[in-house]
């Protein structure tokens, strides 16, 4: 394994692999699900849009931004960027955000499983959340290997899917309703308006990318590949959240109450589609629980040692209890207060940046 990376880091990744990574990072099962779109933007009608555009820059910026520093760091996690633009005050704050995040990450994969088996069989949400916290659990256990294979082996499949659905949607399929009215009501207090919404949603995200972004930036062959790579990665990025954003707007009347309105989506297109979209969604559900459940654990206790079981068990346990506030009660919660702290994160990221420069200037 050592020879492996160390062959890696020599000849350096693409900036093709250093997109399809950040994507995937990024790409969980609230984007595909629709949540997120339906939560943060297309609430806000034409003025979402506008957030979206915004959005898809901060992901080039903050992309490079993070990578850059992992390079440049030789990071080996998220801790030694924390650490480098956070100082002792607030670094330790940053890593109890992300470690937290973590666990909500992983709550709300659980959730979403509940969702889906409840609005594709009819059951009850508990037989979706507990059958997930089993599976996750015991993955875990049994160990981690090849569960990043299995999450790069999804993405495409996923963001495929999802873009897919939506064109399809926006170009062939009639809207449920005409209605070009506002739906505040059915956000969360916490996002105010579209520019916050855009600011809260590249905070959340980068707090839960930061881990997989700082050491990306090293395996990067030079900064020239980062710097597409990140270009590449948040064009990708805004041009699915957009089509799906455009296939929830269509739609609005029927799933702003829906838990996964993109299964609805596709529902409209055909029965086949609808199936495969669940699959696939479930792929990703499951990986991003199993990586979110991981990465908790491995930050909380030394997961080679005996001791790791009874946390990794008690955290899926904890995780099961959680997710019983409900998949779309946790997107329109959850993930803005962790934008809020993620904010003090980026404000971090962005001045040590301009900081270095100057260095470097002067």
């Amino acid at each position: 394994m050592d020879k492996n990376r160390a062959s890696i880091n020599q000849k350096g990744i693409s900036m093709f692999k250093v997109a399809a990574t950040y994507i995937g990072t990024v790409v969980g099962a609230g984007f595909a699900s629709g949540q997120e779109m339906l939560q943060f933007f297309a609430i806000f009608g034409i003025r979402g849009l506008l957030g979206l555009i915004l959005v898809t820059i901060l992901f080039m910026v903050f992309g490079y931004i993070i990578m850059g520093m992992g390079k440049e760091l030789g990071a080996e996690s998220h801790l030694e960027i924390i650490k480098y633009c956070g100082g002792r005050l607030l670094s330790p704050i940053i890593d109890y955000l992300i470690t937290f995040f973590l666990f909500g990450a992983l709550t709300a994969m659980i959730a979403g499983a509940g969702a889906l088996v409840n609005q594709q069989l009819g059951l009850n949400p508990l037989w979706g959340n507990a059958l997930m916290a089993v599976f996750t659990a015991v993955t875990v256990l049994t160990g981690i290997k090849g569960v990043i294979n299995s999450i790069s082996a999804v993405v495409p499949f996923l963001v495929t899917s999802a873009v897919g659905v939506s064109l399809i949607s926006v170009v062939f399929i009639p809207p449920t309703t005409v209605n070009n009215i506002l739906v505040s009501e059915s956000s969360s207090v916490l996002i105010t308006n579209w520019l916050w919404a855009a600011i809260l949603y590249i905070s959340y995200n980068m707090v839960l990318s930061i881990s997989v972004l700082g050491p990306l930036g090293v395996q990067a062959k030079d900064k020239k590949t980062i710097r597409n790579g990140a270009v590449l990665g948040g064009i990708g990025l805004g041009a699915a959240a957009i089509a799906i954003y455009f296939a929830i707007e269509k739609n609005l009347d029927a799933v702003q109450s829906m838990e996964i309105p993109m299964i609805f989506i596709a529902s409209r297109i055909g029965y086949v589609l609808q199936i495969i979209y669940a699959v696939v969604l479930v792929a990703e559900i499951y990986t991003t629980a199993v990586g979110s459940l991981y990465g908790f654990a491995a930050r909380v206790t030394d997961i080679d040692s005996k001791k790791a079981r009874y946390y990794i068990i008690g955290t899926a346990v904890l995780a099961l209890v959680a997710s019983q506030l409900g998949f779309s009660n946790l997107v329109r919660y959850l993930y803005p207060v962790v934008g809020y702290g993620g904010v003090v994160m980026l404000v971090a990221l962005v001045f040590a940046r301009f900081k270095a420069m100057r260095s470097v200037g002067g």
